[in-house]
This record gives C-alpha cells, structure tokens and sequence, in this order.
C-alpha cells in the first residue's frame, strides 16, 4: 500500500521492510496479505525489462482480470498476453491455484456437514468453478447422515453409460453406506435439469431402493446457484 506523498521505488528490496509482501507473511501471517500482495510473491521477482515490480505485475493481472477466479479461468495464453507475464509466471499462477483447489477437494481437516443442499452447494461451488467438464460425484453417509466419503464417479458429458449404477453404488456397498447424495456441475453455468440429468436420477434412485441405500438428494452445480431434486419434488 502507496503512503501518500511517498514515491516507492520500482524494486521491492528497496520498500520499507514492514511493506515487503514476503516479510509481512512471515509476521503476521497470510491472512493479513492482500490479494495482490500474496499474488506478488507467488510471481516471485518483477518484470526486469519494464521495470515493474511483481507486486505491479499483481496488480496488471487483477485489473486485466478483475478477480481470482478471472485469472483462474483465463488460459495460459491469456495470461502471457499481460505485459511483464512470462510463461514462467503464468504456469505459477496457474498451479497455485490448482493447488487451492486441490486443498479443497482433499476435504482434510474437520469431515463436512451436510444438513440441507445449500450446505452441499456451498461447500462444493468453489471446487466447480471454471471447471470446463462435468464431474459426477457420489457423497457417502452413514445411517446418521453423516460424511463417510466422497467418490468421483465420472468426469466428461454425463450419460447412461459413464454414470452406470453399478459404478455408482460399488463404492457405497464397500463402504457401508446407508445414503447417498449426488452432485454434478453444469459448466454452462445453468444448473436446469436436462432430460438426460432426470432419467439418470430416475434410474439410480430405483436401484438405490433394490439394494437398500436411500439417494437423498441430486443437486446441480452452476454459476453461483444450483438446483435440488429433493427440493423440487423430483426424486
């Protein structure tokens, strides 16, 4: 952050110690750190040929991009297209959030607690966003409702064949599970319920009675909304 009336030099090991992004973390904590500043240190070093500094480097991508999940979403290409972005800088950017996303999908730490569909669409929304294909999974619990496990069923355009009963309920009689809950993106961002989406569900709810594990809930994932077959009466 520019105080007023003061020119800070182009070079970072120039700045005030207590405004280097790096030595900020280290005392107080990534947390306290700025968006741009913590992009600053995942760049690394600045742009030499320009003279910008990677905390201006930061600053190009969030104004180009207008958010994380801008940047997220641009290619690699789009991000090189930013002056100073190298492709060394790009690929950094790119598998530090990966790796975020990743940390997400790991689900380490305390076991989720899904007690109505917005719980299961809040938790999983930011592990779709900018996904380009659909991903199926199958989230399983115990007679109690509570998260045993999360299994991923399919990924690619869903069909009758990749989503097959017999792949989504192997994992859950292995496991013990006593219910089941589905959920799958919409990359189009329009989590609506095509024809396909409604006689797959049909489908699985009719096996899930055979065998006895009870599906209770499909939910679609789309662009900051979702849809809930329980909810809408259509399981």
């Amino acid at each position: 952050m520019k105080r007023k009336g003061v020119r800070y030099p182009q070079t970072i090991k120039e700045w005030p110690e207590e405004e280097r992004p790096r030595e900020r973390l280290v005392k107080w904590g990534a947390g306290t750190l700025s968006e741009t500043q913590l992009l600053a240190i995942i760049l690394g070093t600045g742009d030499h040929a320009s003279g910008l500094s990677a905390v201006d480097l930061a600053r190009l991508l969030l104004g180009h991009f207008e958010t994380l999940r801008g940047i997220d979403a641009a290619s690699i290409t789009e991000l090189c297209a930013v002056k100073g972005i190298g492709l060394a800088k790009a690929t950094q950017v790119k598998a530090a959030l990966e790796l975020g996303r990743r940390l997400l999908a790991a689900g380490e730490g305390p076991q989720p607690q899904f007690r109505s569909s917005q719980d299961v669409f809040t938790y999983y929304h930011p592990l779709f966003v900018n996904v380009k294909q659909e991903i199926f999974k199958c989230i399983l619990l115990d007679s109690k409702n509570r998260f045993l496990k999360e299994v991923t069923v399919s990924e690619g355009s869903l069909t009758a064949s990749l989503v097959h009963p017999r792949e989504v309920f192997k994992p859950a009689i292995r496991e013990s599970a006593a219910a089941v809950i589905f959920v799958h993106n919409h990359p189009s961002g329009d989590p609506t319920p095509s024809k396909e989406d409604l006689e797959m569900t049909r489908r699985l709810v009719q096996v899930g009675e055979i065998i006895g594990i009870r599906v209770l809930d499909h939910i679609i994932v789309g662009d900051g909304r979702y849809v809930s077959f329980a909810d809408q009466g259509l399981l």
